[in-house]
């Protein structure tokens, strides 16, 4: 079982979307897929299966106490091979009572421990923090996906973020950078165009695909769907391929 959380300190980089798409389209290779909803905005539960209340990933992970459902108990089915561990507004609630837990860095992981053989990938879908239940995401995972947008604000939080990253790798020294996607690209703009020359003119990894801009991606995320026609749909499905090889050339 892989673990890849889907991370970036900054809101609105496309982290849920890329989440969802990656999600289905891993599913339709005939990988065992895993949605995890780490953010207490909880965006890709309320759009794929509504509210959860009282049977989420704050009644596993717990507060100032741990929680008294397993990770089996909250799982719901979205699709063929895809299932997701829901979040609710009580995750914030987790967030502030994990600071007074023991070993709060790693409660994630030792709760995800037990669907190891049940499925072939996790995606942890983080919210825009890099508070402790992102940290325990970071932990948990064997390696991050970054998505980011193409302006020079953006990359430079990106670089901040991946200063974070080397201190998560005090605590999780396996931890590597997947990649970084591109979102929400625009040819037509130079302020873009500059932003993805700097990107590849550095030494991080890259996915090849980029993701356009488009009303899609915010159109189907918001009703809980895949992006499935057009160029957009195209775009994921190529980026998901990318993934797919790095699953394979990474399996332990």
């Amino acid at each position: 079982m892989q673990t890849i959380a889907i991370a970036n300190q900054k809101g609105g980089t496309g982290k849920t979307t890329t989440a969802l798409n990656l999600g289905y389209d891993l599913a339709e290779l005939g990988r065992r897929v895993l949605l995890c909803d780490l953010d207490p905005q909880s965006s890709l539960t309320l759009a794929t299966v509504g509210e959860c209340s009282g049977r989420s990933l704050a009644e596993v992970l717990g507060d100032t106490k741990p929680g008294n459902l397993a990770m089996g108990a909250i799982i719901r089915n979205l699709a063929p091979g895809l299932d997701l561990a829901p979040a609710d507004l009580a995750l914030s609630n987790t967030e502030l009572g994990l600071t007074s837990r023991m070993g709060r860095e790693a409660i994630l992981k030792k709760s995800l421990a037990p669907l190891a053989g049940s499925y072939d990938v996790l995606l942890l879908d983080c919210g825009p923090s890099l508070g402790l239940l992102a940290v325990n995401a970071l932990v948990a995972a064997d390696a991050v996906i970054c998505p980011t947008l193409p302006t020079g604000l953006d990359l430079r939080g990106l670089q901040l973020f991946l200063k974070s990253l080397d201190q998560v790798r005090e605590v999780n020294p396996g931890l590597a950078l997947a990649g970084v996607v591109l979102c929400q690209f625009d040819p037509r703009l130079r302020l873009h165009i500059a932003a993805l020359q700097d990107l590849q003119a550095g030494r991080l990894p890259v996915f090849k695909t980029i993701i356009k801009k488009s009303i899609r991606a915010a159109e189907a995320s918001g009703a809980g769907q895949p992006i499935t026609s057009g160029e957009l749909a195209k775009q994921y499905k190529e980026l998901t391929q990318e993934v797919d090889k790095w699953l394979e050339k990474n399996q332990s």
